[in-house]
């Protein structure tokens, strides 16, 4: 196949879990489109998509050790909160995403595991 092989990652510059993936899609020849998730979090328009393409439940898309998180003490307020309310608490500041988030458009993958990312991303050609 001639067409490149484009994803999109939102991701953290600092985090090395981000780090460590993008290294990993750009030695297995991906051409990385790499959004500062700070900056450009996904909307809730993009989390609409994502998440059900993902194949994750919402609630796993916090990242729960990080430190906004705690201080907003979702741990007890996330169950209260309906689909929609997540929807827009992700979107309103990306340090509440776990990271990185990759996509092609059709397949999405949170968080980097090498073994994951070898299943979803590995065997293009």
């Amino acid at each position: 196949m001639s067409k490149s092989k484009s994803i999109k990652v939102f991701q953290y510059p600092a985090c090395s879990t981000c780090r460590s993936a993008l290294k990993w899609l750009k030695e297995h020849g991906w051409e990385v489109e790499a959004i500062h998730i700070m900056e450009q979090p996904p909307t809730v328009e993009e989390l609409r998509t994502l998440i059900p393409q993902s194949g994750l439940d919402i609630k796993k898309w916090f990242n729960v050790s990080g430190e906004v998180y705690k201080e907003m003490q979702l741990k007890d307020k996330l169950p209260q909160l309906n689909d929609e309310e997540k929807l827009k608490l992700l979107a309103s500041n990306g340090k509440l995403i776990k990271r990185p988030v990759a996509t092609d458009g059709k397949r999405v993958t949170v968080g980097f595991k090498p073994e994951l990312y070898e299943e979803n991303w590995g065997n293009e050609s």
